[in-house]
This record gives C-alpha cells, structure tokens and sequence, in this order.
C-alpha cells in the first residue's frame, strides 16, 4: 500500500497571514487538527497544527480586557506560529515508510508532495484507519494471538491447517516475539469455531497468547 492510496484529497490550505482564530476557526469546522500553509503563489511554506494556535492564544489567567485580546488576536497571523521545518513525502511512499518517519519524527502529519507540488496529507488518523482494516476490527470472527518460531514454513503450515479446518483468514500481522527466533502473530478466522481453531492451532506454536471470539454489530 502506498500514501496515494491512503492520503486525505483534496488538502484544505490556509494563507501566511490568515489570523490565527480564523484558522482555528476553521479547523474547528472542518474537523481537522492542522493545516498546511501555502502562500498566494501556490508554494507550501509551513505546516500550522492546533497546538500551534492555541499556545499563541492568550490564556484563561490573563488580566487583559477582550477588547485587547481580540485585537492582539488580530495582530497575530499564521505566519508567525507555523513550522517552516517541514518533513514532506511523495504519492509512491509505502505506508509503513510513512509510520515510521512519524514515529521517528515525532510528527502527526505528513505533507504529499508532487513535483515540489502539495497533493495530499497522510495523517496519524490514516494510519488509525488503517490498522483498524489491517486487524480485521471491523469484521466477526475467531481472533488469535500465538507465540510462535520464526522459522521458514511456518505461516504456510499455519495457514493450512486453517484452510483444512473450513476456516476463512481475514486479518494476519506479525510483530516481535518475547525473544530472538520468535514471532507474535495475530490472525482473525472466520467460518470455524474458537474450540476447533485451539486445539488445531496449540499444537504447532509454542503457546496460544490470546484467543477470543468477537462479534461486531
């Protein structure tokens, strides 16, 4: 999967010098928690989160009147609060290239750029949806967690047993075992019952993490 697939079109801009309620205004309406900040030739110059423009409001302790608040408000633009350092990737990024230059970045959000040209944004709400499809939450069925060998074959053979059993695999991860040479899997089954599925399954890993039958309304 790569962030074309993924990325939220079209991108909603504001301008440098848009004051910083009126884009926190429209953040609020628009339901989004950041907006990147293109200037009036088209070019992105900034990236102004939520964050960004509450900090640069004043706070409930404050002895100023509201007139003097809504006029230093006033003053106070997009410009002056945005991040220039900005971490851009393009359409043809894997996903998980993605995730994890959020992670190691620290960062909710990604630009898509396009021969320098802004075409989307992949935000930690996509990669949210999409953990929620690769796991199978939206779908009944018999989820599984097994510790088991990393060896080559494995899955193969785990993944017969299931098809001999009647069983319909409609979610597989994998993540880091306990130890070196292990692997977590996680899988969700349907068409087979969670007993059928335990005793088939325990005999060929090194133990059943977790097993559970869940019904989605």
């Amino acid at each position: 999967m790569l962030v074309g697939e993924r990325m939220a079109r079209p991108v909603i801009t504001v301008p440098p010098d848009m004051p910083i309620q009126e884009a926190l205004n429209l953040m609020h309406k628009e339901k989004v928690r950041r907006f990147p900040v293109v200037d009036s030739h088209g070019k992105m110059v900034g990236l102004v989160s939520e964050k960004d423009l509450l900090n640069a409001s004043p706070s409930d302790a404050t002895t100023l009147s509201v007139w003097e608040i809504s006029y230093l408000l006033s003053k106070i633009t997009v410009e002056k609060v945005m991040s220039k350092k900005l971490i851009t990737i393009t359409e043809d990024t894997p996903i998980e290239d993605a995730a994890r230059l959020m992670a190691d970045k620290k960062i909710g959000a990604l630009p898509v750029l396009r021969d320098n040209e802004l075409v989307g944004i992949i935000t930690e709400t996509s990669l949210f949806k999409i953990l929620i499809e690769l796991m199978g939450a939206r779908r009944s069925g018999v989820r599984m967690e097994v510790l088991s060998d990393d060896k080559p074959g494995n899955l193969s053979k785990l993944s017969r047993a299931i098809y001999e059993l009647g069983g319909n695999i409609i979610s597989f991860a994998t993540f880091m075992g306990e130890s070196a040479g292990t692997s977590l899997l996680m899988f969700k089954v349907e068409g087979v019952e969670k007993d059928k599925l335990k005793a088939t399954i325990e005999p060929m890993v090194r133990k059943i993490v977790d097993i559970r039958e869940t019904h989605i309304v």
